[in-house]
């Protein structure tokens, strides 16, 4: 029997998970252009797969649409994209064909010169393939212990292409630091290339979500700002296949800032027919380091003492924070003032549609992970429609957001530092008086077992004394979520209160410190 050659083509081929209505199936690229205007949404269920696939397509609808042309204004950008989400027909069939039928674009996932988003010179740069196992985020390989999964090294189960090119995304946007699996180049074999982590790893995006999959990609297009003079190609438009001794490509707009900024280069090796991926190879994709640019859906932080190439950084990703503790990020105005700056990708809401821009929802894709290989937990959430806060249609709404999130945040920070002290006092004696902390820095490491219960307890406290607070301007922000955070301590401390003996003094001074007024105001704690 003659051998099947695996194909597998991520225009054509069903991978990517969408919802219409209470339905759920399986589309390639094309149709999911073709019929972007009758999808509700993606239902890929790995938040950062999702968060890649949305600046892939992203990048896409800007060329089938057009506002990819550096010569236009902003408002004839605007005034374009003004009359495409006026159209109720989505996309022209004729320009989405005609974009995937281009013989100069590779979406073959196993071509043999040009896989999509993948390097052909792996196979014979590196000596042996990584192992399925690598490519799969949350299986075991190597020599880590399988404790909670089936899976090992010894007995290696195929993934199903459409999961694995899910995996894929994750690599080249959030992928770990390091070498990964040796390769040799000409004489050359570097096996550590420190921080060479993926452009988005250990944040959390923000994108525009519409009523229509065709409205939430026309509205997460970012605008061009300043000029550009290179051509800008994503890298399966690219008629060069990658090289390691390629110099950096300039980050232009919006294909490299959006799909061509990973450090990893991979293999997928197929299975018989292309339908599974049986092993792969995964390993570094240039020694150079990466050109300094902004991700448009990220939050931006400046630290003003920092060394220049530090001063910049993207909020991280926190698995245990609420959708509302980032609401001061996404509604506030630029202002050169502020240690923070809203995704960019914010600014360009307000010139949408009436109808678009009050129904626009916000879509939160984190990958909660350290800064080198360590990954705890991916999560999403959806807002509610939150632009009419936003600073320039009611600045007094915002500001008071603002208030209410930098207040939250320091009472947390009182409480982990009061409810440590505490029990320092319980066990030790008084000790020293209760200092508060500044907003924005890392928690230090809790000393004793009150502080996570009492967070965790805090929190929902802290949600409801928010939306409260938001409906009556009048009352006193610090006021209620002192009063948050003492419930919350002695919800977490009311058996120890009985059992210990000096428990009960300890708290009482604890909650004397909560209500006390701070030596400085949160929004100042948060410049």
């Amino acid at each position: 029997m003659p051998c099947v050659p695996a194909r597998f083509s991520t225009a054509d081929d069903p991978w990517i998970d969408v919802r219409c209505g209470t339905t759920y199936r399986q589309v390639g690229l094309r149709e999911l252009f073709l019929v972007a205007h009758t999808i509700d949404d993606l239902a890929i269920p790995i938040a950062p797969s999702a968060s890649g696939l949305l600046r892939i397509a992203a990048a896409i609808t800007a060329r089938i649409t057009g506002l990819d042309n550096p010569t236009l204004s902003a408002d004839q950008w605007n005034t374009h994209r003004w009359d495409l989400l006026s159209s109720p027909e989505g996309f022209n069939p004729a320009a989405v064909n005609a974009y995937f039928d281009n013989k100069a674009h590779y979406f073959e996932v196993f071509d043999p010169v040009r896989p999509w988003l993948q390097d052909p010179l792996l196979a014979s740069q590196c000596k042996s393939p990584s192992g399925i196992n690598k490519l799969v985020f949350g299986r075991p390989a190597g020599n880590n212990l399988a404790w909670l999964s089936p899976h090992h090294d010894l007995d290696p189960a195929p993934v199903p292409t459409a999961q694995a090119l899910q995996h894929l995304l994750i690599h080249h946007y959030y992928g770990a630091s390091g070498g990964g699996t040796p390769r040799t180049v000409g004489r050359r074999a570097p096996r550590h290339l420190g921080g060479r982590s993926g452009p988005l790893r250990s944040t959390v995006s923000f994108h525009p979500l519409g009523r229509t999959l065709y409205e939430t990609l026309l509205a997460q297009i970012p605008k061009l700002t300043g000029e550009q003079t290179e051509p800008d190609l994503c890298p399966w438009e690219d008629p060069a296949p990658p090289t390691p001794d390629t110099p950096p490509t300039p980050v232009t707009w919006p294909g490299r800032i959006l799909t061509g900024r990973s450090q990893h280069a991979l293999l997928l090796v197929p299975g018989h027919d292309g339908s599974h991926v049986s092993d792969v190879y995964l390993t570094w994709a240039t020694e150079r380091p990466p050109l300094p640019t902004t991700d448009p859906y990220l939050v931006i932080h400046t630290k003003r003492n920092a060394k220049p190439e530090l001063r910049r950084y993207p909020r991280r990703a926190d698995a245990d924070k609420a959708w509302w503790r980032e609401l001061d990020a996404l509604l506030l105005a630029p202002d050169e003032h502020r240690a923070f700056r809203r995704p960019q990708i914010f600014d360009t809401l307000n010139d949408l549609p009436d109808p678009v821009r009050t129904s626009l929802r916000v879509r939160v894709h984190g990958f909660d992970q350290d800064g080198k290989v360590n990954n705890r937990r991916w999560y999403t959430a959806i807002t509610p429609p939150i632009l009419a806060w936003a600073q320039e249609h009611d600045p007094e709404r915002a500001e008071r957001i603002a208030e209410c999130v930098a207040t939250a945040e320091h009472h947390a920070g009182r409480l982990t530092y009061l409810a440590d002290q505490a029990w320092k006092d319980t066990v030790n004696g008084p000790g020293r008086p209760a200092q508060s902390r500044t907003v924005g820095k890392p928690e230090k490491k809790s000393t004793s077992p009150w502080a996570a219960p009492a967070r965790a307890a805090y929190w929902p406290l802290a949600e409801h004394a928010f939306w409260r607070l938001l409906d009556q301007p009048d009352l006193s922000a610090r006021r209620a979520f002192a009063t948050a955070a003492e419930q919350a301590l002695r919800t977490a401390t009311a058996g120890d209160r009985v059992r210990l003996r000096h428990a009960a003094r300890a708290i009482a001074a604890a909650v004397a410190e909560l209500h006390r007024p701070p030596r400085t105001r949160p929004e100042q704690d948060r410049r």
